[in-house]
This record gives C-alpha cells, sequence and structure tokens, in this order.
C-alpha cells in the first residue's frame, strides 16, 4: 500500500500567499480576519493633541498683536478643522490579519495599505500618553527589522483590544503561544509574571536628574534673569512669557528624562527583557535578548559622587530615524549604583563583570594628539567582550559581545599615520559598535586579527547552542 501524503495537522500554519506557484486570483484565503476600525474615541484624542500643537506653533507675540479674543478663534478653527480631518481619517483607516501578515489600510485623499511581514517582527510595545490613560485606550507600535521608523502605529485601542491584539501578533509571529482572545466583555487575560531584575527608586530619579549641569546651574541663570528685570525696571508682558519659556527649555531634558522614567521596572521573561516605565506616558517595551548589540555604561560627573552610573543598549531590528529616541527601547537602568549595574549586565551579558573589565590607554605619544583625554581612553579584550572606554568629565564604557561583530575596520588619519597610530572599530548591526582609538600601528593590526577571530569563534558557538 502506497503511504499518502503526511497530514500537516491541526497545528500546522496555513499557506502563506505568495509560496506557492499558483497565480495570485487562484490564493485561497486562509488566515484572513475581518477588517477592525480603531477606538471611537481615537479622533477626539488625535484632535486634543492637534490643540496642544497649535497653541504650542502660535508665538506669544501673535496674542499680543490680534488678542485673546482673535487668538481664541484661531485655535478653535484650527483644532476643529483638525478634528474633522480626524474623523474622515478614523472612518478610512483599519487593519486584520492576512496569513502571517498585517495590514493597515490609512489615507484620506491617497490611499495606501502596508502590509508588515510578521516573520520579522520583533516587539509590539504598548504605549499610553496622559489622554489614553485617561480614557482607557492604548496605542499599538510595531517594531519590525531593518525598519526605518515604528511601523503601523495603531492609535488608538481600547486596553484590553490593545492586550489581545498584541499577544495575536507575537503569536502568529512565533514569540509565544497564540492564545484564545477573551470573551466579549471579559477582562483581557494577565501578561505572564517574568522575574523582576531591578526597581528604580523614583527618590532617586529626582536627585540624578538634580544632578545635572541644567539643573545645577539654573539658579545662576535665575538670579542673572532676576537682577536684570530689576536694572531695567520693565515686567511687561512678552519679557516675562518670554524668560520663562527659555527656562522651560533648558530644564527640558531633566525634566522629560524623570517623567519618561518614572516607575521604572525591569523583568526578565525567559530570553526577554520587559522594561516599564513613563508616568504621563506609560510604555512597556520588549527586548529581545538575541538582538543586543552593544551596553553602554555612562559615569556623568556629578553622579559620581553618589557612586552612579547609567546603563543603555544598542538593539538590533530597531527603528533609529525616529525623530524622538523615547521610542527607541535604549534603557537598561537610568540610575543605580555599581551593585545593581553589576546585577543587570550579568542578565544581558552572562560572566561579564564590569570591576574586571581590561582597558589599557594609547601609547604614550599618542598625547600629541590627545593631551588632555590619552589616560581617559582605552580598550581591551574581555572573555566576552571587547571593552572601549572613553570621556574624561563624563566617562563612558561600551562593550561589544563578539558575537554581535559585524565588521572590523582599521583606520589612519594623516596625524595617526605621521605617529604610527591607527583606530580599530567593531561594528555591529545596530550602527555605532565600539572603537580602540589611537593604538600602536602594529597593536591595531593584532587586535583587529584578534577581533575577528574571536567573533568567528564566538558565532561558531552560538550556532552550536
Amino acid at each position: 500500500m502506497r503511504p499518502g501524503p503526511a497530514d500537516p495537522g491541526p497545528s500546522a500554519p496555513p499557506p502563506y500567499p505568495g509560496d506557492d506557484d499558483r497565480p495570485p486570483a487562484t490564493w485561497p484565503p486562509v488566515g484572513e480576519e475581518p477588517r477592525q476600525r480603531l477606538h471611537p474615541l481615537s479622533p477626539a484624542l488625535h484632535g486634543a493633541k492637534s490643540l496642544v500643537v497649535v497653541i504650542a506653533g502660535l508665538s506669544w507675540s501673535t496674542l499680543s498683536r490680534v488678542g485673546f479674543g482673535w487668538f481664541a478663534v484661531l485655535v478653535t478653527v484650527f483644532v476643529l478643522g483638525a478634528t474633522v480631518l480626524s474623523v474622515i481619517s478614523w472612518w478610512n483607516t483599519g487593519y486584520h490579519l492576512v496569513g502571517r501578515e498585517l495590514r493597515v489600510h490609512e489615507g484620506l485623499i491617497w490611499r495606501r495599505t502596508r502590509a508588515i511581514p510578521l516573520e520579522r517582527l520583533q516587539a509590539v510595545e504598548v504605549v499610553r500618553p496622559l489622554l489614553a490613560q485617561l480614557t482607557g485606550l492604548a496605542e499599538l507600535r510595531l517594531e519590525v527589522v531593518g525598519g526605518g521608523k515604528t511601523e503601523a502605529p495603531l492609535a488608538y485601542l481600547s486596553v484590553a483590544e490593545a492586550g489581545a491584539l498584541r499577544q495575536r501578533l507575537l503569536a502568529v509571529a512565533g514569540r509565544a503561544p497564540e492564545t484564545a482572545p477573551p470573551a466579549a466583555g471579559a477582562p483581557p487575560a494577565p501578561a505572564p509574571a517574568g522575574r523582576r531584575l531591578h526597581t528604580v527608586r523614583n527618590a532617586n530619579l529626582l536627585v540624578s536628574q538634580l544632578l545635572t549641569p541644567q539643573a545645577f546651574l539654573l539658579p545662576f541663570g535665575v538670579a542673572f534673569v532676576v537682577a536684570q528685570f530689576l536694572s531695567e525696571g520693565s515686567w511687561s508682558f512678552i519679557a516675562v512669557a518670554s524668560t520663562l519659556t527659555a527656562m522651560a527649555g533648558v530644564l527640558l531634558q531633566p525634566v522629560r528624562r524623570v517623567l519618561d522614567d518614572w516607575s521604572f521596572r525591569l523583568d526578565r521573561d525567559d530570553d526577554t527583557l520587559r522594561v516599564r516605565n513613563g508616568l504621563l506616558e506609560t510604555r512597556m517595551q520588549t527586548v529581545p535578548l538575541h538582538r543586543v548589540q552593544t551596553v553602554g555604561v555612562t559615569w556623568p560627573l556629578l553622579w559620581r559622587v553618589k557612586g552612579w552610573l547609567r546603563l543603555r543598549l544598542e538593539v538590533a531590528g530597531y527603528s533609529t530615524g525616529e525623530p524622538d529616541d523615547r521610542n527607541r527601547p535604549d534603557r537598561l537602568l537610568p540610575v543605580g549604583d555599581a551593585q545593581a549595574a553589576e546585577l543587570v549586565v550579568a542578565e544581558v551579558l552572562p560572566g561579564v563583570r564590569l570591576d574586571a573589565l581590561p582597558a589599557t590607554p594609547p601609547p604614550p605619544r599618542a598625547r600629541w594628539l590627545r593631551p588632555l583625554t590619552r589616560t581617559a581612553v582605552g580598550a581591551g579584550l574581555d572573555e566576552q567582550v571587547f571593552v572601549s572606554r572613553s570621556g574624561l568629565l563624563t566617562r563612558r564604557m561600551t562593550l561589544v559581545p563578539y558575537a554581535r561583530i559585524q565588521s572590523v575596520r582599521v583606520t589612519q588619519g594623516p596625524a595617526q599615520r605621521r605617529l604610527r597610530l591607527a583606530t580599530v572599530h567593531a561594528d555591529t548591526a545596530g550602527g555605532s559598535g565600539a572603537a580602540a582609538v589611537d593604538r600602536d600601528l602594529a597593536e591595531a593590526w593584532q587586535l583587529a586579527a584578534d577581533l575577528i577571530a574571536r567573533a568567528h569563534d564566538a558565532r561558531r558557538r552560538q550556532r552550536r547552542d
């Protein structure tokens, strides 16, 4: 008896359109789901965001020229127009799953459809701005390998719908066991509990941002401005508003860091790190450990009094072209002591100890190129990572696992050629990597050869494991 074709069973994935030889017209609509719209409150939230943008765009001088009445009329007209456009855009926006693709349909005048292959999906981030928190909504942002920016931000969905869709997308992408969607009216299933690694105290976060140049120099700036007003005897509305705007610009970065990193929590869930943070805008980001390219350690000058440091990641596959760096999952430890840093680094780079990393300085003749910072820079080879350090006032160290090195370069400038020095670059898929600057020429070539050999060995061991 001749055996028949093997039964793929109920767990076999549906055929992906384009994998067979039949013309597209005959492809079966396997796995296609009905198109879904965003939450009906989405236009209202987009209109409220437009109100903030319009008020910020109209300067104080506009208010003084046209008066408060016409200023309010201009703001109302702009907001009503933006709301109408948001409603029409919401009506034309939808999403659904087709096989192993997420298709997003959008456009007001020019309609477009984006097809996102879920096998390239790295993470689905749940973001809840302040207005979304007040209305019980959430936003989904997709990170795709090789994407120039965050793909298909779905704003906004209900919290239950956002959680169910996130689990569904990760399940189709093969990163989580697929679960049945919750019944109508039922609360969303709780996320699987991970192992808590570290929680940053909000008091430490506030103190760390007070120990920054902006906050440290602010009292001197205030005293200077008050002295100018007292000497001139002028306290006009425009002058006061301009001064407050300038001060807000100085404090923007530390205040933004406090709001972004508030209640920072770091969990380990199998082979991923889960970061939860934010006060006005809560975020939950997922960092796959196998996508981590480098770990950066920073010791700001004023933080060293308390023995604090900051840890950041470079993750392959996440968008680097976003104008807002808050969308990048690079936070590993906003502020912490050496003990907390050792614990976190051990989870990301097993076997690596921050207090035992080698980093030798360049040869003495490099002082002609770096008269003040020659002893502050250095490089070395650990058993697990390539180490590069730099910085005089703000000290920095970059750790590159050998398995993540994509290429090795040796470069020489005109002054380096004259001094027989060279710089060795270890490039990663994330784009930055690390560099050993101003090394002796013979040492640079030997270091490059060692990096290539260690990278090959690390990738070979990784494939075996």
